[in-house]
């Protein structure tokens, strides 16, 4: 597996569902991310076992995640002018940053999330910080 696109997939897809990573997003102590509703789901149905469902063995209950509260990125364009499906996509562009430097959360820099409040942030940053307050 190429290494660039193992990051992609891990910063952009649900690792349960393999969807699109949307708003509510979750992570887990492992800092794997999820969607809520794939969460939700599966916490819901224990009766099934699935195959991806390994990747979430871990989680017992909603409370084994954390809502994340993550900052946009003003530079990513998403799906906009791919009318055709002819529009090249750069994976380094990521949907989010980290506010205090602006990095982007695409993979090649380490991000961390608060626990108590769900704030996210390039390591870097919390390195700055040198304070695990929520600054929000």
């Amino acid at each position: 597996v190429d290494k660039d696109a193992e990051l992609v997939a891990q910063w952009n897809y649900c690792t349960l569902s393999q969807e699109i990573l949307r708003r509510p997003i979750v992570a887990c102590e492992l800092g794997r991310l999820y969607n809520k509703d794939a969460i939700i789901e599966f916490l819901l149905d224990k009766s099934s076992e699935k195959a991806l469902g390994k990747a979430a063995s871990h989680i017992k209950s909603i409370k084994n995640v954390t809502e994340l509260r993550l900052s946009d990125n003003p530079a990513w364009e998403g799906d906009k002018g791919n009318t055709k499906g002819d529009k090249h996509d750069d994976l380094q562009r990521a949907r989010f940053i980290c506010p205090v430097v602006g990095l982007e959360m695409n993979g090649r820099h380490r991000f961390c999330f608060l626990r108590g409040c769900g704030c996210v942030f390039s390591e870097r940053a919390l390195k700055e910080i040198k304070t695990e307050v929520c600054h929000t």
